[in-house]
């Protein structure tokens, strides 16, 4: 486990879901430690509520009872405007179906982070060096020649790195991703295992989920939630 201080702490977190009638405890009491600099996956049964924890993680979505501290500070005690914030310019998001804008170019999807970020006069003033910083982005994730290319143009990997790349846009402390491997064949997979690994070696703090033991011993420590509880 890294020395380095914890970044995010999730404490006692628990999570009910309504179906119909019944009530689904998902999380029932996850405590979870995030170091600078490591990287972690959270693997477990399907329905085990990986994605779930992960999302509370990153602030897309709110525990029933229960703390997530980045940097000290509780999640809960943030407004909305300050929690988009945090989404927006801390933490880097990858999903298994890549979410892209198809009527975007392979750059614009990458500036969208800091575009959202910034005020009209903002962009304005420093789209230059933004722009450099997803051109350099995209150069060291082999996509330089699909820069102009819509997402449609690209196969599943180059999706996947796209992705990647507007996840690390705003310079994240943290990067979560979701099955990030879930919707390409092995070899595709492994290079985007080798990304997060090179992201890893340089400082980036990684959490990852996945069904797959193979793909979850490429990190340096497994997290295993099993009847709603981490071990």
């Amino acid at each position: 486990m890294s020395q380095l201080p914890a970044i995010l702490n999730a404490e006692n977190i628990h999570k009910t879901y309504r179906m119909g009638a019944t009530r689904v405890n998902v999380l029932k009491g996850v405590d979870l430690a995030v170091h600078e600099g490591e990287f972690i996956a959270i693997v477990g049964a399907s329905g085990s509520g990986k994605s779930t924890l992960l999302h509370i993680l990153g602030g897309l979505d709110r525990p029933d009872k229960g703390v997530i501290r980045f940097n000290g500070r509780d999640l809960n005690r943030i407004g909305a405007r300050e929690l988009n914030k945090f989404r927006n310019e801390r933490v880097g998001f990858v999903f298994q179906f890549y979410h892209l804008l198809d009527e975007l170019s392979v750059l614009e999807n990458v500036l969208l982070p800091a575009m959202v970020s910034r005020s009209v006069v903002g962009w304005l003033t420093s789209r230059r060096t933004v722009r450099k910083r997803a051109e350099g982005l995209l150069d060291q994730l082999g996509l330089r020649e699909r820069a102009r290319h819509k997402p449609y143009q690209l196969s599943g990997g180059e999706r996947q790195r796209v992705a990647v790349g507007r996840a690390l846009m705003n310079q994240p402390k943290l990067l979560l991703a979701d099955e990030p491997t879930g919707n390409l064949d092995s070899a595709t997979g492994n290079g985007i295992l080798n990304v997060f690994e090179t992201l890893n070696k340089a400082g980036q703090t990684i959490v990852m989920v996945t069904h797959d033991e193979r793909i979850a011993r490429k990190a340096q420590r497994i997290v295993t939630l099993v009847d709603g509880r981490a071990r």
